[in-house]
């Protein structure tokens, strides 16, 4: 943890002002998610003034603190893309700023309205689906990360806020609706249930839809604020549902749930793309 991040003029970056980058980083972020309006450059020279630090280096920082949110399945700044090397120094600098910050607080009334604007109404876009599964390419680099992300875990984070999973649901349930619309069966739109909505939760899906041919679909949806990478929970009665009914059962992951979401389809057996690795065991009295 000792190594040395070093800018232009030799010297390394201090706490201090990996502090100062990382703060600024999470202000644009916020800004960003809520859809308000400022100019990276303006917090480029912020932290150049704070810190004396070159524009280069800024920047390069803040790709760095990309690339470590993206393995933490945390939502990042559209236009810095992730660094290709972690630099250390900007693990324990992201871990303080986490240790203090609650998503939570977050997903608020203001975030969640522009989430609504585009997902409350039966005119809404289709999502865009992925033609292809998303290779895996987030895996931790280091120790350091690997205990980051355990530290930080992004699957208990996203069924931790229950506000997402639910928009995320609603999100579909309208996209089925108008997918089916646009594909001229506005008789079976009519019929696509929000079943974990009416019913409750359960029946080990979320969404009743349809092909455009009238087969039945059962859509288990996941809903992240992260990138497609972003572990998730899966319940064991979602699995087995998923391999009682393998010819209609569907696990719909949506990702980038603040901006524009997007997603791509899991299909049984989920073995074949998903490890699943057991996080809790049910206890009974011998």
């Amino acid at each position: 943890m000792n190594e040395k991040i070093i800018d232009r003029t030799g010297t390394p970056w201090s706490n201090e002002e990996i502090d100062i980058i990382v703060e600024d980083y999470f202000n644009m972020l916020h800004k960003e998610l809520r859809g308000q309006n400022f100019r990276k450059s303006d917090h480029n020279r912020r932290v150049q003034s704070r810190t004396g630090r070159s524009k280069g280096s800024v920047e390069y920082k803040y790709q760095n603190i990309s690339a470590v949110l993206n393995i933490l399945g945390c939502p990042r700044i559209d236009g810095y893309l992730p660094a290709k090397n972690i630099q250390k120094a900007l693990i324990p600098g992201v871990e303080r700023y986490l240790d203090n910050f609650k998503w939570e607080s977050w997903i608020d009334t203001s975030l969640l309205d522009r989430v609504k604007k585009t997902s409350s109404t039966d005119i809404a876009d289709e999502i865009q689906i992925l033609q292809q599964i998303p290779i895996p390419s987030n895996k931790p680099s280091s120790r350091e990360v690997t205990r980051l992300v355990r530290k930080f875990d992004p699957a208990a984070r996203d069924a931790r806020i229950r506000e997402i999973g639910l928009l995320g649901e609603q999100r579909v349930f309208h996209s089925e609706q108008t997918r089916l619309k646009n594909d001229g069966r506005k008789d079976l739109a009519s019929k696509v249930r929000w079943v974990s909505r009416e019913d409750g939760d359960g029946a080990g899906y979320d969404i009743r839809s349809f092909t455009s041919t009238g087969q039945e679909l059962f859509l288990e949806v996941k809903t992240t604020i992260g990138s497609e990478q972003t572990p998730f929970f899966i319940s064991a009665n979602e699995v087995e549902f998923s391999e009682e009914h393998p010819e209609h059962s569907r696990i719909f992951r949506v990702f980038d749930l603040p901006k524009v979401p997007r997603a791509f389809i899991l299909r049984p057996p989920l073995e074949n793309d998903l490890i699943l690795t057991p996080k809790n065991f049910r206890a009974d009295l011998r």
